[in-house]
């Protein structure tokens, strides 16, 4: 503590880039040290000291050559950082000795350099900083002890602090002498009378984060949170403290994000100490972590809470162990036991009171969701289960890596939660008619006019698939691209790509036959609508001709189960034919300048039958003119519910679909539909009804949009009573935050 120091040391950094009130904001290395020591008892003033530091990347900015009078030369023969910091120690524990005094404290104008400069630099270059910079005085913050009028310290400058005492500003032109000078002057006038002042308030760095817990109901201030975005996968809450590093982060307060299938999305929210830490975080926008820069935003507190807040005693009493690894496994047989998962990590890595600090995550009705955490009482134990990453439990290989408090609660609120996957719905029960062939997929022909196209990249898009066809994208029919998902959602690899004819789907078939799409090659057939529609069933084709798929139909009618429907209509409920997300169904295009008929280049999204768990499932894109920026998808079991808004919002497109008009009795009547844009992600039904309470909603009114990937895209309809109330929700609500974020209703006519 400084009021226990017997001197203080003036101290002055200065980067390669920006300083003053920016030092530090573009992750420029430190050039130039300058310190002073005062002796607090005696008021003597010591010896300046001034060093230059090498940095690894030799170059100066046009600002920082401006601003400090240096050139490249005056760097170029100097020592390291690392080399700086340790003669820096050496001189000042030396010239202290020599006054007979036994500790010291720094004083720094404003805490840029220590926070936003030493503590950042130490930590990518792995330096272990001396003591005495996890510790130091502000003398701003001081001199407004003495002189509360002053100004706020946002606004206070050593000049103006000078003039305010009456003190003559320092002539000095060389920069870091002038500053060191102007505080040691400042610093001797308020020891003296009549201020007398005396150094009692000390901001400290934290050495290390703590990891922790927090509870639903504690109370968290939005102007202490962040969000960071771009982080790698396999980032812990310790590396994001790491790359924080100098910023006081609070217990517990790393809570990173998962999607919607339980992984880490590249995102985590962050709770500082105070606003302060929290503007200085904000700072670090786009710093970079390793290779990756990182963008940091405002978030809210209830934002934080909703991730990393829980309320189960079995969770806080496996995370109330203090100083543990936690590492999370995934993939376990649902049949394994505790016994089994302790005999896997082996006894090289004993687990922390046994049993206790295992942790098997579970569904509400007790089934194993196949994830667990392990607690381990040391990093040496932690690092040898992460050996056992992909080995064998039972016929299944288990992965393991790092995790978090935060991570717990959000696994276990997520699986916990009733539902599972609580922004959609409750399925209504529909009309649904047994159809022979499903409406989205065009007539089954041995016409040879299509291609298929195997191995695509999982990232792949619509603009990728146009780009890899070249000039070929001409002969694509309307309507006529598939993209195949699997049975979890998700991007399989393959493509069908209908053609205007036979010729042209040989000729795209020789032409781009293992032409390489991102560093992929892709191979390319030709084949038949027939053919597409038993891959699409679960078959194969590849050059070796076509197997029939698990279910030996041969073509797409009706699995026996079926046969004693009636042709017409029969009520069946959606949750019965629709395995939420299995199918990714597009929502219709917007309006846009081109020929009434580009709206009908959609296929209407209606409800079909024939589920099974080998089939596989298909997101459908337009063709060109149409921009494929137009399209979104919904979560499944959209539906009946996307043929309604279908319906609603083009009513050309009812009339030629009678199936998707019919449909549209799901939606509430009468009403008026809302589209709500610039929603966060991780948004629920709850939060919307909560956002719009007041306006006569209820749950079944809320419909949240998803991508084909299963995540959500920022995008609800609201189905409101009628128009009046649903124009008084836009003129109200339209100005309002959503958690923290600015969003856009729309009123769909």
């Amino acid at each position: 503590m400084a009021s226990h120091s017997d001197t203080l040391v003036v101290f002055f950094g200065a980067t390669a880039g920006a300083n003053g009130g920016k030092l530090g904001s573009d992750e420029r290395e430190i050039i130039l040290l300058v310190w002073q020591i005062v002796d607090l008892h005696e008021k003597k003033v010591g010896k300046l000291h001034k060093c230059f530091a090498k940095p690894d990347t030799l170059e100066l900015t046009d600002q920082c050559k401006e601003e400090t009078g240096l050139t490249l030369e005056d760097v170029l023969n100097a020592e390291p950082l690392d080399k700086v910091l340790e003669q820096f120690q050496q001189s000042v524990s030396s010239e202290v000795k020599c006054l007979g005094r036994s500790s010291y404290t720094l004083l720094v104008n404003g805490p840029l350099v220590v926070r936003q400069a030493l503590h950042p630099e130490a930590s990518k270059k792995n330096l272990v900083l001396p003591e005495c910079f996890f510790s130091f005085v502000d003398v701003r913050k001081e001199f407004l002890k003495c002189c509360p009028n002053a100004g706020s310290v946002q606004k206070l400058t050593l000049s103006s602090m000078l003039d305010y005492v009456g003190l003559p500003a320092v002539s000095e032109q060389m920069m870091g002498v002038r500053e060191v000078s102007s505080m040691v002057q400042l610093l001797l006038c308020i020891l003296d009378e009549p201020y007398n002042h005396k150094f009692f308030c000390v901001e400290t760095v934290n050495f290390k984060f703590d990891s922790g817990t927090c509870s639903k109901t504690e109370p968290v201030d939005s102007e202490t949170v962040i969000r960071a975005r771009g982080l790698p996968w396999q980032s812990s809450d310790q590396d994001i403290a790491r790359f924080f590093k100098g910023l006081n982060i609070a217990k517990g307060g790393v809570a990173l994000c998962l999607n919607a299938q339980g992984r880490r999305n590249g995102e985590a929210l962050v709770r500082f100490i105070n606003s302060e830490h929290r503007d200085l975080a904000l700072e670090r926008h786009k710093h970079h972590m390793g290779s990756r820069y990182i963008e940091v935003y405002k978030a809210t507190g209830e934002e934080f809470l909703k991730i990393a807040g829980g309320t189960s005693n079995e969770v806080a009493q496996f995370l109330s162990k203090e100083n543990q690894v936690i590492i999370r496994m995934r993939g376990l047989p649902f049949t394994a036991t505790t016994q089994e998962v302790l005999s896997f990590l082996g006894p090289e890595s004993p687990v922390t009171d046994d049993t206790e600090g295992l942790l098997f995550v579970k569904y509400p009705d007790g089934r194993p969701t196949g994830d667990a955490f392990v607690l381990f009482s040391c990093e040496e134990y932690a690092q040898n289960a992460l050996k056992k990453h992909k080995q064998i439990l039972g016929k299944r290989y288990i992965e393991l890596f790092r995790s978090t408090a935060a991570e717990v609660q959000q696994v276990l609120n997520r699986y916990m939660s009733t539902p599972l996957i609580s922004t959609l719905p409750p399925s209504p029960i529909v009309p649904v008619p047994v159809l022979t062939t499903p409406p989205f997929l065009p007539a089954a022909s041995s016409t040879r006019d299509c291609v298929r196209l195997r191995g695509l990249p999982y990232t792949a898009g619509i603009e990728d698939i146009l780009e890899f066809m070249g000039e070929h994208t001409v002969d694509i029919k309307t309507h006529g691209v598939h993209m195949v998902l699997n049975q979890q959602g998700r991007p399989s690899g393959d493509a069908f790509i209908q053609m205007k004819s036979p010729d042209k789907a040989f000729l795209v078939a020789q032409k781009c036959h293992k032409k390489t799409m991102k560093d992929r090659y892709v191979e390319v057939f030709q084949c038949s609508t027939e053919e597409m529609s038993i891959v699409l069933m679960g078959g194969t084709l590849n050059r070796s001709g076509l197997s029939p798929p698990p279910c030996k139909l041969p073509c797409l009618s009706p699995p026996a189960a079926y046969a004693a429907f009636p042709t017409p209509p029969a009520i069946l409920s959606e949750a019965a034919l629709y395995q939420p997300p299995l199918l990714a169904a597009p929502r219709p295009p917007q309006t846009t300048v081109h020929s009434p008929a580009h709206t009908l280049a959609y296929y209407p999204p209606q409800p079909h039958l024939y589920m099974n768990m080998n089939m596989n499932y298909t997101a459908y894109y337009p063709s060109p003119p149409v921009s494929p920026s137009t399209v979104s998808y919904f979560a499944a079991p959209p539906g009946a519910m996307a043929a309604a808004v279908a319906a609603q919002a083009h009513p050309v497109a009812a009339q030629a679909h009678p199936a998707a008009a019919a449909a549209s009795s799901v939606l509430p009547q009468p009403g008026a539909l809302v589209r709500m844009q610039g929603l966060p992600y991780n948004t629920g039904v709850k939060d919307i009804l909560s956002f719009f309470q007041g306006y006569q909603l209820q749950p079944d009114a809320v419909l949240i949009l998803y991508n084909f990937s299963g995540q959500c895209s920022g995008e609800a309809l609201i189905t409101f009573p009628n128009e009046d109330i649903a124009r008084r929700a836009i003129a109200e609500r339209s100005s309002h935050p959503f958690y923290g974020q600015q969003i856009h209703l729309v009123f769909c006519n």
